[in-house]
């Protein structure tokens, strides 16, 4: 997500403020993020259990102060962490969409950091376009790699930038359809100055997993399966 840094005119890109979207578009975007995350606490409900909620918490609470912590981009403007991809990689994309709602909720009734009315188009761009659509990604690139260590970060990297540049040609979309600003200079400016933050992303997710995959490789769902599965082709190749 970008910023822009010049003094008081502080700017969440991909945080859409109230006004900026029509009634109508907010309207449908809500019915949209209501129902995923409907469908994703009844997901976590049934798979999850006392270890993993905890770590819902801790993912959230680190992703919120991660977005704190803003990094210079070009022309004026800063990006910060989303952490979409991380979230889902860890405990899986339902509850990602999960955290990053509650992450959404807590910064803008307490930081008015994207509109009210805005919040279900922002949790649909960094919800479910960031979490879903970066974990489907990610899953459709790690079994191109055919799942090994490499192929895991290099489809991580990949998911992460596309989750940042996803979200924000979806808002520049919104705010084309709003009628806020044409659909070319929205596109270029947001597509354009997220794709240089989504570099910064990728690093940020393959570090931080890299450094979790180190010492705690069971707290990494993704990674965990792909163990599984290794196990289940090697006893599959045995007993042939």
């Amino acid at each position: 997500m970008a910023k822009n840094s010049s003094p008081g005119q502080k700017k969440g890109f991909m945080h859409i403020p109230d006004g900026f979207l029509s009634n109508g578009l907010n309207a449908a975007t809500f019915v949209i993020s209501a129902a995923a995350c409907a469908y994703g606490v009844k997901r976590v409900n049934r798979n999850f259990g006392e270890r993993e909620v905890p770590l819902m918490g801790v993912t959230a609470a680190f992703i919120f102060a991660a977005q704190m912590i803003n990094f210079p981009v070009a022309g004026g403007t800063s990006g910060h962490f989303l952490g979409a991809v991380f979230s889902s990689v860890l405990l899986g994309p339902w509850a990602s969409l999960i955290i990053m709602t509650i992450v959404l909720f807590v910064q803008c009734l307490g930081f008015a950091d994207g509109g009210l009315t805005a919040i279900g188009s922002n949790i649909f761009n960094m919800g479910v376009i960031g979490a879903l659509g970066g974990y489907g990604i990610f899953i459709f690139f790690f079994s191109l790699f055919q799942k090994t260590r490499k192929g895991f970060f290099t489809a991580l990297a990949i998911a992460s930038w596309f989750s940042i540049v996803m979200g924000a040609s979806a808002a520049a979309i919104e705010l084309a359809i709003s009628g806020t600003s044409p659909f070319k200079v929205a596109l270029l400016a947001m597509a354009g100055t997220h794709a240089l933050i989504g570099i910064g992303e990728a690093i940020i997710t393959t570090a931080a997993v890299s450094l979790i995959l180190k010492t705690r490789p069971d707290l990494v769902s993704a990674y965990r399966v792909r163990q599984e599965d290794s196990k289940k082709e090697a006893i599959h190749e045995k007993t042939a």
